[in-house]
């Protein structure tokens, strides 16, 4: 390459090799090229219809253990040809430190520089099991609740023990008690499936216990603050073929869950 170009791209001696200052210049128009060459492969697949590829995946703990990990094996049953790189962590993921393309993630995108699709709308639920309220009472009204445990997530040393409701137009905000906490979301619903207290969790991360009757939602009159789960992604370049088969999939799996827990009356007709 430097004979083709007549200049020096690395400055050599015995112990050291680095970038001279026109291997500087040259690198970054190099890369670009690439970029180039890779974007018109990607559209020639996108012509073509073709499902390959790495799906480089991240997930929450409970939602990526309990209810996703099963859906991606079922899309890579259909889709040999795809294969999976996942990262489970309830953590804020950084698309670049963390090498992954997609992220799973209740919250809409909070960065415009990100680009996502809204899976669906999630209601958020106060759950327990039958044996706790039988030993501890059933609360009837917000005000109840500091007296009950509360088993709470924790990140970055901020633990989520203010808990929010709403009902008829006023709001009631909950500063609660309790003697778990975790920065693991699965771990918190084991310990409400256990008994261990109360806990305000997503319906699609209790939806199993909720239609098994492990736990029951608790004062449903009052609402908690409903999310949504968003498919995110760092750059446009990351929405694959595959990548929007994936998101109808999950489409589709949500829908049919928020359904069931409609069909049982767990929820109202609500959820979007």
């Amino acid at each position: 390459m430097e004979n083709a170009l007549g200049v020096a791209l690395f400055i050599r001696t015995t112990r050291q090799l680095r970038l001279s200052s026109a291997g500087e210049r040259y690198i970054p128009q190099c890369e670009q090229a690439l970029h180039t060459l890779d974007q018109a492969r990607q559209n020639m697949k996108d012509d073509l219809d073709v499902v390959d590829g790495e799906l480089r995946i991240t997930l929450s703990s409970d939602l990526g253990r309990n209810l996703v990990t099963p859906w991606l094996d079922e899309f890579m049953d259909t889709y040999p040809d795809v294969s999976l790189r996942s990262h489970v962590s309830d953590s804020n993921i950084d698309f670049f430190r963390d090498s992954v393309d997609i992220a799973l993630r209740y919250g809409s995108p909070n960065d415009a520089n990100l680009y996502g699709f809204k899976i669906c709308s999630v209601p958020v639920l106060l759950c327990a099991t039958q044996g706790y309220l039988d030993k501890n009472s059933t609360p009837k009204h917000p005000h109840d609740l500091p007296s009950h445990n509360g088993l709470f997530y924790q990140l970055y040393d901020i633990t989520h023990d203010v808990w929010e409701f709403s009902r008829g137009g006023t709001a009631y905000k909950i500063k609660m008690s309790g003697n778990r906490a975790s920065n693991d979301g699965d771990l918190v619903r084991r310990w409400c499936v256990a008994g261990k207290g109360l806990a305000v969790k997503s319906c699609l991360d209790m939806s199993t216990d909720l239609l098994s009757g492990n736990v029951i939602p608790v004062m449903p009159e009052f609402k908690a603050t409903p999310t949504e789960l968003w498919l995110v992604f760092p750059s446009r370049q990351s929405i694959t073929p595959a990548v929007r088969l994936l998101r109808d999939a999950f489409k589709e799996k949500t829908a049919g869950i928020l359904n069931q827990l409609m069909e049982k009356g767990i929820l109202d007709d609500s959820p979007g």
